[in-house]
């Protein structure tokens, strides 16, 4: 008989006993809500969010979790709308250069080196340099919660894509190719990421079901 693996297992509420904390980890690696918006007095603002995901085809909608009331939350509650702005190998360190915790007047596009751009259908700015942008207008609001009830110091905010930006050096005969504009995702761990890549590219299909 095979003997079972050995796990180790913990209650979050009472801590992981492990030297670092796995959880950012194990759902990952994330893509990464890189977050344009404009106060209501019209600062531009961009951070990085590593809880970030699509949740929604149609409409689009995607979504990101601030943990804090921070600027980008304080902003899209004002204004209604957002940017979300794909982080690349190339962009990666004016990424992190962003992440910085500063006060609401410094302009995160100036302390990157990055030169914002004008969309189509919102005021919110998008990265330039980034071959993917969306043009998100906001649907909800949410403050999150715990299994028993109790409000969380976190919000999820949900956007409805109204408008995309590809650059079309990221389409290869009209597909967009993730391993073409070099990826990067959040892996947890103190600093990890991962790049995508050609290389670590595999493909399913689902099952046909037969009638």
């Amino acid at each position: 008989m095979t003997q079972a693996p050995d796990f180790h297992f913990y209650e979050p509420r009472l801590g992981h006993g492990l030297p670092h904390d796995p959880f950012n980890a194990i759902v990952g690696p994330r893509p990464i809500g890189w977050i344009g918006s404009l106060s209501a007095e019209g600062r531009p603002n961009l951070a990085p969010y590593s809880f970030f995901n699509g949740f929604n085809y149609t409409p689009p909608i995607v979504g990101f979790a601030s943990v804090g009331w921070k600027d980008s939350v304080r902003n899209i509650e004002a204004t209604r709308e957002f940017t979300w702005n794909l982080a690349t190998r190339e962009l990666a360190e004016a990424m992190n250069t962003s992440s910085a915790a500063v006060s609401p007047e410094v302009n995160e596009f100036t302390l990157a080196g990055l030169q914002p751009a004008r969309s189509q259908l919102i005021a919110a700015p998008r990265v330039a340099a980034s071959p993917v942008s969306f043009e998100c207008r906001l649907t909800q609001l949410i403050q999150l919660q715990s299994s028993h009830g109790e409000p969380v110091e976190t919000w999820l905010v949900l956007g409805e894509v109204v408008g995309v930006h590809i650059r079309a050096d990221a389409l290869d005969q009209g597909i967009y190719d993730p391993a073409a504009t070099h990826t990067i995702l959040r892996a947890g761990g103190p600093a990890d990421y991962f790049e995508v890549t050609a290389a670590t590219r595999f493909q399913m299909r689902r099952p046909r079901v037969e009638n």
